[in-house]
């Protein structure tokens, strides 16, 4: 296109823009201009590219909604330009600085995520359960710039000297000093735009700094690229069938793998973004009542208690509930599919950018029985269609057969595997032993290509001499008609080294005749699967150790129960 062709092209788009009343809408051509010597026929892969065409394309569609609060594409696409230039411009961010934002899921998390790359920057958002030591490590081991904290978790970063701004979550500019900060940035981002700011020249560099648990020490970075998250974007938007009239309810926090990508994939089909300030399961259902919500995503135990919740009816059109961290149970299913909830079973780890496999459904599945339908979705699948294959291998590499028997190590490669963890070489170095990323996952391979996890190699209880699956006594407590939740782990055992032990949650409001006691659900046991394998002991409690996504911690009830021994408890 001419110089001329680009000055009539930049004329039209304002007389368009002033037409329809969008003053603040960015004008100049969203994506970056490319160097003299850039390639035609390539450019690098960054997802900070969603937002900008999206609000080309959709500047009055809503982008987000937080309470009362709405933005359009055109507003998040002004707020997240201008978030850039005052980090660059106040704060000094450069090239391959880290950026942490402790946030829950509003607004300004949502624009971090795209303010921070669009700066060279890497964003790394930081769990806001942590406790303050913790937080103090991951800042300084991210070895980050700033911190952009909101107010209800400033007592984390007190002691840290790092420049900081806070954010009030009101959306308004006299009582909220992010809304301040972002007033810097307005003129640049009403007059340069996109074209003020000089996108990454390298889709392998790193973008986002994630932090495991660190349930087995300290917690690790795991490190992603501009490629990666790219990547994982629009393999979720395929996965989860987002469409332009999508509505996403974030229920995954946005510091857990970055929501599983989800912020860049609704983004990229310019869906909307709901906010969730807290998993508060009234509000939940409120939203999902009022907010036309077609996508939410969470671990199983979320699931359970938005179907158990009070408030649950049926709604009146489907909703896809993208699952992860455990299997869902045929009660589970059954129960969501009454409340007209689909669900989507992925699989994957914080160092494959959230799911990276998911057990497609195969025609004829509607026909099945509920039970057949659970041991179907159960699996964990196959990979996704922006990744390289899954293997299930032994310890000598060499893959196991696909008979649904044979156990190996879910191994994975390709796209969606991290650039590695930041500042650790050695636990890099042994996480891609082989050329393939080590998982810790143990699985078969079924005869369709199916695979199926069977434990971490963690979890699994070896008891005079026999393996047990965690999963599997999990799934048979699971089938019984009071029981809500449920969590297995080895104890130490004098004469067979380890033996199960069950910790039971029931369902709310059961009648006196249902409520069951621990040696009736051993004794629902013993009658469902072989005796070796059945609990010792169960427990019935009020509640479990759960991560912010409602992940169970296993580790912490092992603490519990290996106190004074000398097996590992992590």
């Amino acid at each position: 296109m001419s110089n001329n062709s680009n000055i009539i092209a930049k004329e039209r788009i304002q007389h368009i823009t002033n037409t329809i009343g969008l003053s603040n809408a960015v004008v100049h051509a969203p994506h970056r201009v490319k160097p003299a010597n850039q390639a035609a026929n390539h450019s690098e892969l960054n997802p900070v590219h969603f937002l900008a065409r999206s609000a080309t394309i959709y500047p009055q569609k809503t982008a987000v909604i937080h309470g009362p609060r709405r933005y359009t594409y055109a507003q998040l696409n002004r707020r997240a330009v201008a978030l850039t230039y005052a980090l660059k411009h106040q704060l000094s961010i450069r090239r391959g600085d880290v950026v942490a934002i402790i946030a829950p899921n509003i607004p300004a998390m949502l624009e971090a995520h795209f303010a921070i790359p669009a700066a060279n920057a890497i964003i790394c958002a930081i769990n806001t359960r942590l406790a303050p030591k913790e937080v103090e490590y991951i800042l300084n081991h991210s070895g980050a710039k700033a911190v952009l904290v909101d107010k209800e978790f400033v007592e984390l970063v007190s002691k840290s000297k790092l420049p900081r701004v806070v954010i009030a979550d009101t959306g308004i500019a006299a009582s909220d000093e992010y809304e301040r900060f972002l007033e810097t940035g307005y003129q640049k981002a009403d007059t340069l735009g996109w074209s003020g700011l000089d996108q990454t020249d390298d889709e392998n560099e790193g973008v986002s700094l994630c932090y495991t648990s660190g349930t087995t020490g300290k917690p690790k970075g795991v490190l992603y690229t501009y490629r990666g998250m790219y990547l994982a974007a629009l393999g979720n938007a395929i996965e989860a069938q987002l469409r332009l009239d999508s509505v996403h309810l974030f229920i995954v926090p946005l510091f857990h793998a970055n929501s599983w990508i989800f912020p860049y994939a609704v983004t990229a089909i310019a869906a909307t973004h709901v906010m969730l300030r807290k998993v508060d399961y009234d509000q939940i259902w409120k939203i999902l009542l009022s907010e036309g919500v077609t996508h939410m995503n969470g671990a199983p135990t979320i699931m359970i208690q938005i179907v158990h919740h009070p408030l649950a009816v049926k709604l009146s059109t489907p909703i896809t509930c993208t699952v992860a961290g455990s299997a869902p149970t045929s009660t589970l299913i059954a129960r969501m599919k009454e409340l007209n909830m689909d669900i989507c079973h992925v699989y994957g780890l914080t160092e494959t950018y959230g799911p990276i496999t998911k057990s497609y459904p195969q025609p004829g599945f509607e026909d099945l029985s509920v039970d057949e339908t659970a041991k179907n979705l159960a699996r964990q699948g196959h990979v996704y269609l922006v990744s390289d294959d899954v293997r299930v291998v032994d310890t000598r590499m060499q893959d196991v057969a696909w008979d649904g028997k044979q156990v190996g190590e879910i191994v994975f490669r390709g796209n969606l595997v991290m650039k590695g963890y930041h500042n650790d070489p050695e636990a890099t170095a042994k996480a891609f032993d082989g050329g393939w990323f080590h998982s810790g996952d143990l699985a078969v391979r079924h005869p369709d290509g199916y695979i199926a996890i069977q434990d971490r190699q963690k979890d699994i209880i070896i008891s005079g001499g026999e393996n047990i699956s965690t999963l599997e006594v999990e799934s048979c407590i699971s089938q019984h008609p009071a029981v809500l939740e449920v969590a297995v782990i080895a104890i130490p055992h004098p004469r067979w080294g380890e033996t199960p032990k069950a910790f039971v949650i029931l369902k709310p409001g059961l009648a006196a005749d249902k409520v069951v006691t621990g040696d009736q659900l051993i004794g629902f046991c013993k009658e469902n699967m072989a005796g070796f394998k059945c609990p010792s002991t169960i427990v019935i409690v009020k509640e479990l150790p759960k991560t912010s996504t409602g992940k169970l911690q296993k580790y912490v009830l092992r603490e519990q129960e290996w106190k004074g021994h000398s097996k590992r408890i992590n």
